[in-house]
C-alpha cells in the first residue's frame, strides 16, 4: 500500500492484506473488526480479523 499512514495503535503482520502498510508491520485503517470462528474461543488461534482484504 503505497502512502500508508500507519496506525501505531494496531500491529499486523500479515503482508497478504491490503490494509498492511509495507514500509512498517501496522495497519492503515482507523479501527478494525475482530470475530471468531469457534463457539466458544480459548487460544488466539480462534480469533480472525474480520477487516481482513486480501491484496
Amino acid at each position: 500500500m503505497d502512502n500508508c499512514k500507519a496506525n501505531k495503535c494496531i500491529e499486523c503482520t500479515v503482508t497478504q492484506c491490503r490494509n498492511h502498510c509495507e514500509t512498517s508491520n501496522f495497519c492503515a485503517l482507523d479501527r478494525i473488526r475482530v470475530g471468531t470462528h469457534e463457539m466458544n474461543p480459548t487460544m488466539d488461534q480462534c480469533t480472525d480479523c474480520l477487516s481482513f482484504p486480501c491484496k
